[in-house]
């Protein structure tokens, strides 16, 4: 059950990109508007994070991963019924938001439940369960809009969710038993208003300052969140200081596994949602390609990834590091090679000619993304390990939103040039974020004797 519920918001993230294109078309969206589908979700589903954990010690994990799911469930049904954009964009915040909770209470309950041999295998099908819904999302995806059971076209990639969801809400309380800390910490409301607003004053301007013409009131968002997010961190160090429980602790910034890989975290993930998005719109609105079929083209992406992730903490245990540089390198070679393919056959030619491109864009992601992972929690303290895995996925969802945003400024306005140059001119900045991200894994502990503890996706 629990991996239900991770698999459902895993899948709800990518599983909306080959729906974009009829999104569009049928709700007459904006392009800022598709931008805040996928963008909204990351954002509302970052920031919550770092609480939502705290709220289940308090509460009850059972209770809150229950409400989390219900929560997800009603805005899925929203989404599939919405009239309008600014109503499914409304309900995907709602989504993110509930993402969340689920996400904060299922490691923590995997945690309580198990122990032993029997949680490190709970820990790996849920780490795999993250990357085959990741992997297959937009396949599913495309068979969903294409099969247009009952006329839902892009409506049932939404209301898919809430049969399961319901399933999942009447079977949590016979299967999951209830727990909670014997002491919990209070919530750092302060503190999440702090960054709540420092990130929505990054990310708002960014997606609307470009359709609106660049308002003073969006240099003034943008100027004023160094000031959030220090103001956060300052409160986080008062905190701590006064032997209070911060939301994040800030004596985790000591370490450099942590530090550099927050950094990394953060360069490596700005480019995936991104890619799929323009990825998406590429392949449907440019090529003309229908959702099944470019859920297809995303399967040779999909299977370089399942490979290379199985094989990826293997070889960070041998090589630590440098499989994630080496991960980051062969990214930025598949963008390169697809960037090549476009500038030969535009918007024509055939689909194949991407799919070199695309497997080495799958096998990057399988390499980087676990060991990533694994060298930054295989170097945390173990009594740390839940509040380092929470700053890494807060990270992950941060750059989700931000990656969506940046490169909206760059594929949008280029669309006057034609899809295959908007494309071109996206993948070509993608790679170089990832040449940025090579040169940050050298700040990396080397890790050549580690394990690998844990995936993300």
């Amino acid at each position: 059950m629990l991996l239900a519920g991770i698999f459902l918001i895993v899948l709800d993230f990518f599983v909306v990109n080959v729906a974009l294109a009829s999104i569009q078309a049928d709700l007459r969206a904006s392009d800022t508007a598709v931008e805040w589908i996928v963008a909204g979700y990351g954002l509302t589903f970052a920031v919550p994070l770092l609480g939502a954990g705290r709220l289940g010690d308090r509460f009850g994990r059972r209770r809150v991963f229950t409400v989390g799911i219900g929560a997800f469930t009603l805005s899925s049904a929203v989404c599939g019924f919405a009239t309008n954009a600014t109503m499914l964009v409304a309900a995907r915040l709602v989504q993110g938001a509930a993402a969340a909770l689920v996400s904060a209470t299922v490691l923590a309950l995997i945690g309580v439940i198990y122990t032993g041999a029997a949680q490190a295998r709970a820990i790996s099908l849920y780490a795999t369960t993250m990357g085959v819904a990741a992997a297959s999302a937009q396949l599913i995806g495309g068979v969903l809009v294409s099969a247009d059971v009952a006329g839902l076209g892009w409506r049932s990639v939404f209301l898919i969710n809430v049969p399961i969801g319901l399933s999942a809400l009447l079977l949590t309380p016979r299967l999951i038993p209830e727990s909670r800390a014997d002491r919990p910490g209070r919530t750092d409301v302060v503190g999440l208003l702090l960054v709540s607003v420092g990130l929505t004053a990054l990310v708002l301007p960014l997606l609307e300052g470009r359709q609106q013409g660049w308002p003073p009131w969006t240099w003034l968002a943008l100027a004023a969140v160094p000031a959030l997010l220090g103001g956060f961190l300052l409160r986080q160090r008062s905190l701590a200081g006064r032997g209070q429980q911060p939301l994040l602790d800030p004596r985790l910034f000591r370490s450099r596994s942590f530090s550099a890989g927050l950094a990394a975290q953060l360069a490596l993930w700005c480019g995936q949602a991104s890619y799929f998005v323009v990825l998406a719109l590429y392949l449907q609105q440019g090529r003309g390609l229908s959702p099944l079929r470019a859920g297809l083209v995303f399967t040779i992406l999909a299977g370089a990834y399942l490979i290379a992730s199985a094989k990826s903490p293997t070889l960070a245990a041998r090589f630590g590091r440098l499989t994630v540089t080496g991960g980051a390198l062969i990214l930025a070679a598949g963008h390169l090679a697809l960037l090549l393919a476009t500038i030969t056959d535009g918007v024509g030619g055939s689909v194949f000619a991407l799919a070199p491109g695309l497997a080495l864009t799958g096998a990057g992601m399988g390499l980087c993304i676990p060991a990533l992972t694994g060298i930054v929690l295989g170097n945390a303290d173990p009594q740390q390990s839940g509040a380092v895995s929470g700053a890494l996925t807060t990270v992950q969802q941060v750059g989700n939103a931000v990656g969506v945003a940046v490169i909206g400024l760059i594929f949008f306005p280029a669309l006057s040039s034609g899809y295959d140059r908007a494309f071109e001119l996206s993948v070509a900045a993608l790679a170089t974020l990832l040449i940025v991200l090579a040169v940050l894994t050298v700040a990396l502990p080397s890790n050549r004797n580690g394990e690998s503890h844990a995936v993300g996706a």
